[in-house]
């Protein structure tokens, strides 16, 4: 005998779903290694919405919120991990990805941070 299988009434139809995330870009944009304007137009270009890049119409807004802050508001299932490769792939072309990294402060909020390079000559001058 088969397995019975359920189908779903009204596939993807469900309520919507309202996502906010922040990419905070505060601290190298106040240093000037970091084009907010450029990554936030970089986003606009590449995030995909239902498989196809540059669709994002009304399920998406980008906008740029304060000194170097960047605020998602999504009507769709977008997930952060998403947001956070997209924003690791924008380092990377930009050269910044041996000196910056992003890290998630709390919920939908990500957080571009400097690596803390320890200083392997000071240390030596102490001893």
């Amino acid at each position: 005998m088969a397995p019975i299988t359920k189908k779903s009434a009204a596939k993807g139809k469900g309520p919507k779903v309202t996502k906010k995330f922040v990419i905070n870009a505060s601290q190298p944009a106040s240093d000037k290694i970091f084009d907010v304007s450029a990554f936030e137009k970089f986003l606009t270009e590449k995030i995909k919405v239902e498989g196809r890049v540059g669709n994002l119409g009304d399920a998406i807004k980008i906008s740029q919120v304060g000194d170097g802050k960047i605020e998602i508001v999504a009507h769709n299932e977008l997930s952060g991990r998403y947001l956070k490769y997209l924003t690791k792939k924008f380092l990377k072309k930009m050269q910044l990805r041996d000196w910056l990294r992003v890290v998630s402060t709390s919920r939908g909020v990500y957080e571009l941070k400097f690596f803390n390079v320890v200083n392997d000559e000071a240390e030596e001058d102490e001893e």
